[in-house]
């Protein structure tokens, strides 16, 4: 997966973004608005997932015309456009960077048979990357966000890099119709 190459996709399109909104804010509101969607984009990851709902028999929501791991994928990648750009505010690039040779002993992980724990984990490490400006805190949510969409969801590198570029023509197409 070339991550330099969806790092700059993410920066591009939320420049994009900024100018045709024409949103002046100072970088620190920038950094939260980030943080605050990337828990949503978890969130709505988790959701469509519904790997914590225990009580069905069937799980995983899906769009129209997709497939529940079609559109699991698209939000799985709707998360990943926000961990990008959050490393490049937070000038933490190279965890992420640093993160892509060791892409091989992720995918050689244990899939979890219950991801709670690991969403949890994620989740409180990416709140103390933004209250207490942990970078290590960063890396290692980004990290179990890896092994989420490798391990535990079954998706290939190629599929990642593969949905995350077609996103991100869908949000480019989105501004250019004033969405």
């Amino acid at each position: 997966m070339d991550l330099q190459a969806l790092i700059s996709a993410s920066v591009f399109l939320n420049r994009q973004i900024e100018d045709k909104k024409q949103l002046h804010w100072a970088n620190e509101a920038r950094i939260k608005n980030a943080f605050v969607a990337l828990d949503v984009e978890l969130s709505e990851m988790a959701n469509t997932s519904e790997w914590f709902k225990v009580w069905k028999i069937h799980r995983g929501k899906s769009d129209p015309d997709k497939t529940p791991r079609e559109t699991l994928l698209y939000e799985y990648v709707d998360a990943l456009d926000f961990y990008l750009l959050i490393s490049n505010l937070k000038n933490w690039n190279h965890f992420v960077l640093n993160s892509e040779k060791d892409l091989p002993k992720i995918e050689s992980l244990k899939k979890e048979d219950s991801l709670d724990k690991q969403y949890l984990a994620m989740k409180r490490m990416l709140f103390d990357a933004y209250f207490n400006h942990s970078g290590d805190s960063f890396n290692h949510s980004w990290r179990l966000f890896l092994k989420f969409g490798l391990v535990d969801f079954g998706y290939s590198e190629t599929e990642i890099e593969t949905a995350f570029k077609d996103k991100n023509q869908i949000n480019e197409k989105r501004q250019d119709n004033n969405y």
